[in-house]
């Protein structure tokens, strides 16, 4: 008994002796982040003077992979990431609160993939359509936009693809996001819900999930996934499929969680700006091109590329509506514009194109 009675008390003891070790190591992280911290408010405050960005997602990307790569001990890469975006995001601020326009309402997966990209620091804009995005970022409203682009199972959002045809804005960033999504109702209860809420591509997503489990229970569909959750909340007998924090927002109880058909779901969003961004080292370049009307003029796309030794990583048409069966296309591939082999094949494309525009080069998402 005086024996087991030891071994608590030096178990216990231990504990207390490393927890002391943690305080002072995070004494030493807090000081350490308060120098980091004065000397980017010292960079805001050239910036201010050059009128150079305050956001800068090359730089930031250099940061975290660089740290990834020199990490030596047995926090996981995606740790360091989340670790120093909140660090980056918070820093961030102290320099300028910048505004970002995004696809809400709030609680959107538009809406928690702004905040994972600038933080909680920025002040946020939601607004009702992918066009409105645009506008708030055009007329200087907004220093930076956040619209979806595509989804893994989904496809393209084409709203977002045919802004691109008028605007001038370019792609800074992009962010990818796993999306699980939640059903949820005022009471919980499977059993009492007669219609489901939800936007357009979410239930796609859960299509086969709401067939097994709700059959012939009406399907609505809204603008958002929080404005699903919004009807929901003053609906009985309505539930909706939006995210957890829709959920919290709205006081709405989990039916089911993680009911998407695919569970490698996941939504690619791109933050919009008015300047491109620079070299990070992991870029992936973003174009916009109508080709000439001759037979093998695709072909002749493609080839350009493949001749370059450029790895293409997605293709997308879209009408131009202007002309019958004229269509414009999307190309995404793996570099940087400033990269001397991306310049030599854009310079050849032309030779294949009606016109050709670089909606951006910038930082890969991981």
């Amino acid at each position: 008994m005086i024996g087991k009675i030891m071994k608590k008390k030096s178990s216990k003891e231990e504990i207390e002796r490393l927890r002391g070790h943690i305080d002072g190591v995070d004494e030493g992280i807090l000081d350490l982040l308060s120098r980091r911290a004065v000397l980017v408010k010292q960079v805001g405050g050239v910036k201010m003077k050059t009128g150079q960005d305050f956001y800068v997602p090359h730089r930031e990307k250099k940061i975290i992979t660089g740290l990834q790569k020199k990490n030596k001990g047995i926090l996981p890469p995606v740790a360091i990431e989340a670790i120093y975006r909140e660090i980056l995001n918070s820093c961030r601020s102290l320099e300028s609160r910048l505004k970002v326009s995004f696809f809400g309402p709030e609680a959107t997966y538009t809406h928690q993939a702004a905040l994972k990209n600038f933080g909680v620091a920025a002040t946020y804009i939601p607004v009702p359509t992918i066009a409105d995005v645009f506008t708030e970022v055009e007329k200087y409203r907004a220093d930076f936009g956040v619209v979806p682009i595509e989804n893994s199972t989904e496809g393209v959002v084409n709203h977002t693809l045919d802004m691109f045809i008028e605007s001038d804005l370019v792609i800074c960033s992009e962010i990818s996001m796993s999306i699980g999504h939640y059903l949820l109702s005022l009471t919980g209860a499977k059993k009492n819900i007669k219609k489901v809420y939800s936007h357009l591509q979410p239930l796609a997503q859960c299509r086969t999930w709401l067939e097994m489990n709700l059959p012939g229970i009406p399907l609505i569909e809204t603008l958002s996934t929080s404005e699903a959750a919004r009807r929901a909340s003053r609906e009985e007998g309505s539930a909706a499929i939006a995210s957890k924090a829709a959920g919290e927002l709205y006081g709405l109880e989990t039916v089911a969680h993680n009911i998407e058909d695919n569970r490698e779901n996941f939504t690619r969003f791109l933050v919009i700006g008015r300047n491109y961004a620079g070299k990070s080292g992991i870029d992936k370049t973003s174009v916009m091109l109508s080709i000439k009307d001759k037979v093998g003029a695709l072909n002749d796309i493609l080839m350009t590329f493949k001749q370059h030794r450029i790895n293409l990583t997605k293709i997308e048409s879209r009408p131009t509506k202007k002309k019958a069966w004229e269509y414009i296309f999307f190309i995404d591939f793996l570099g940087h514009v400033s990269e001397p082999q991306v310049q030599t094949a854009l310079k050849a494309l032309t030779r294949h194109c009606m016109f050709l525009k670089v909606l951006g080069s910038y930082p890969r998402a991981d």
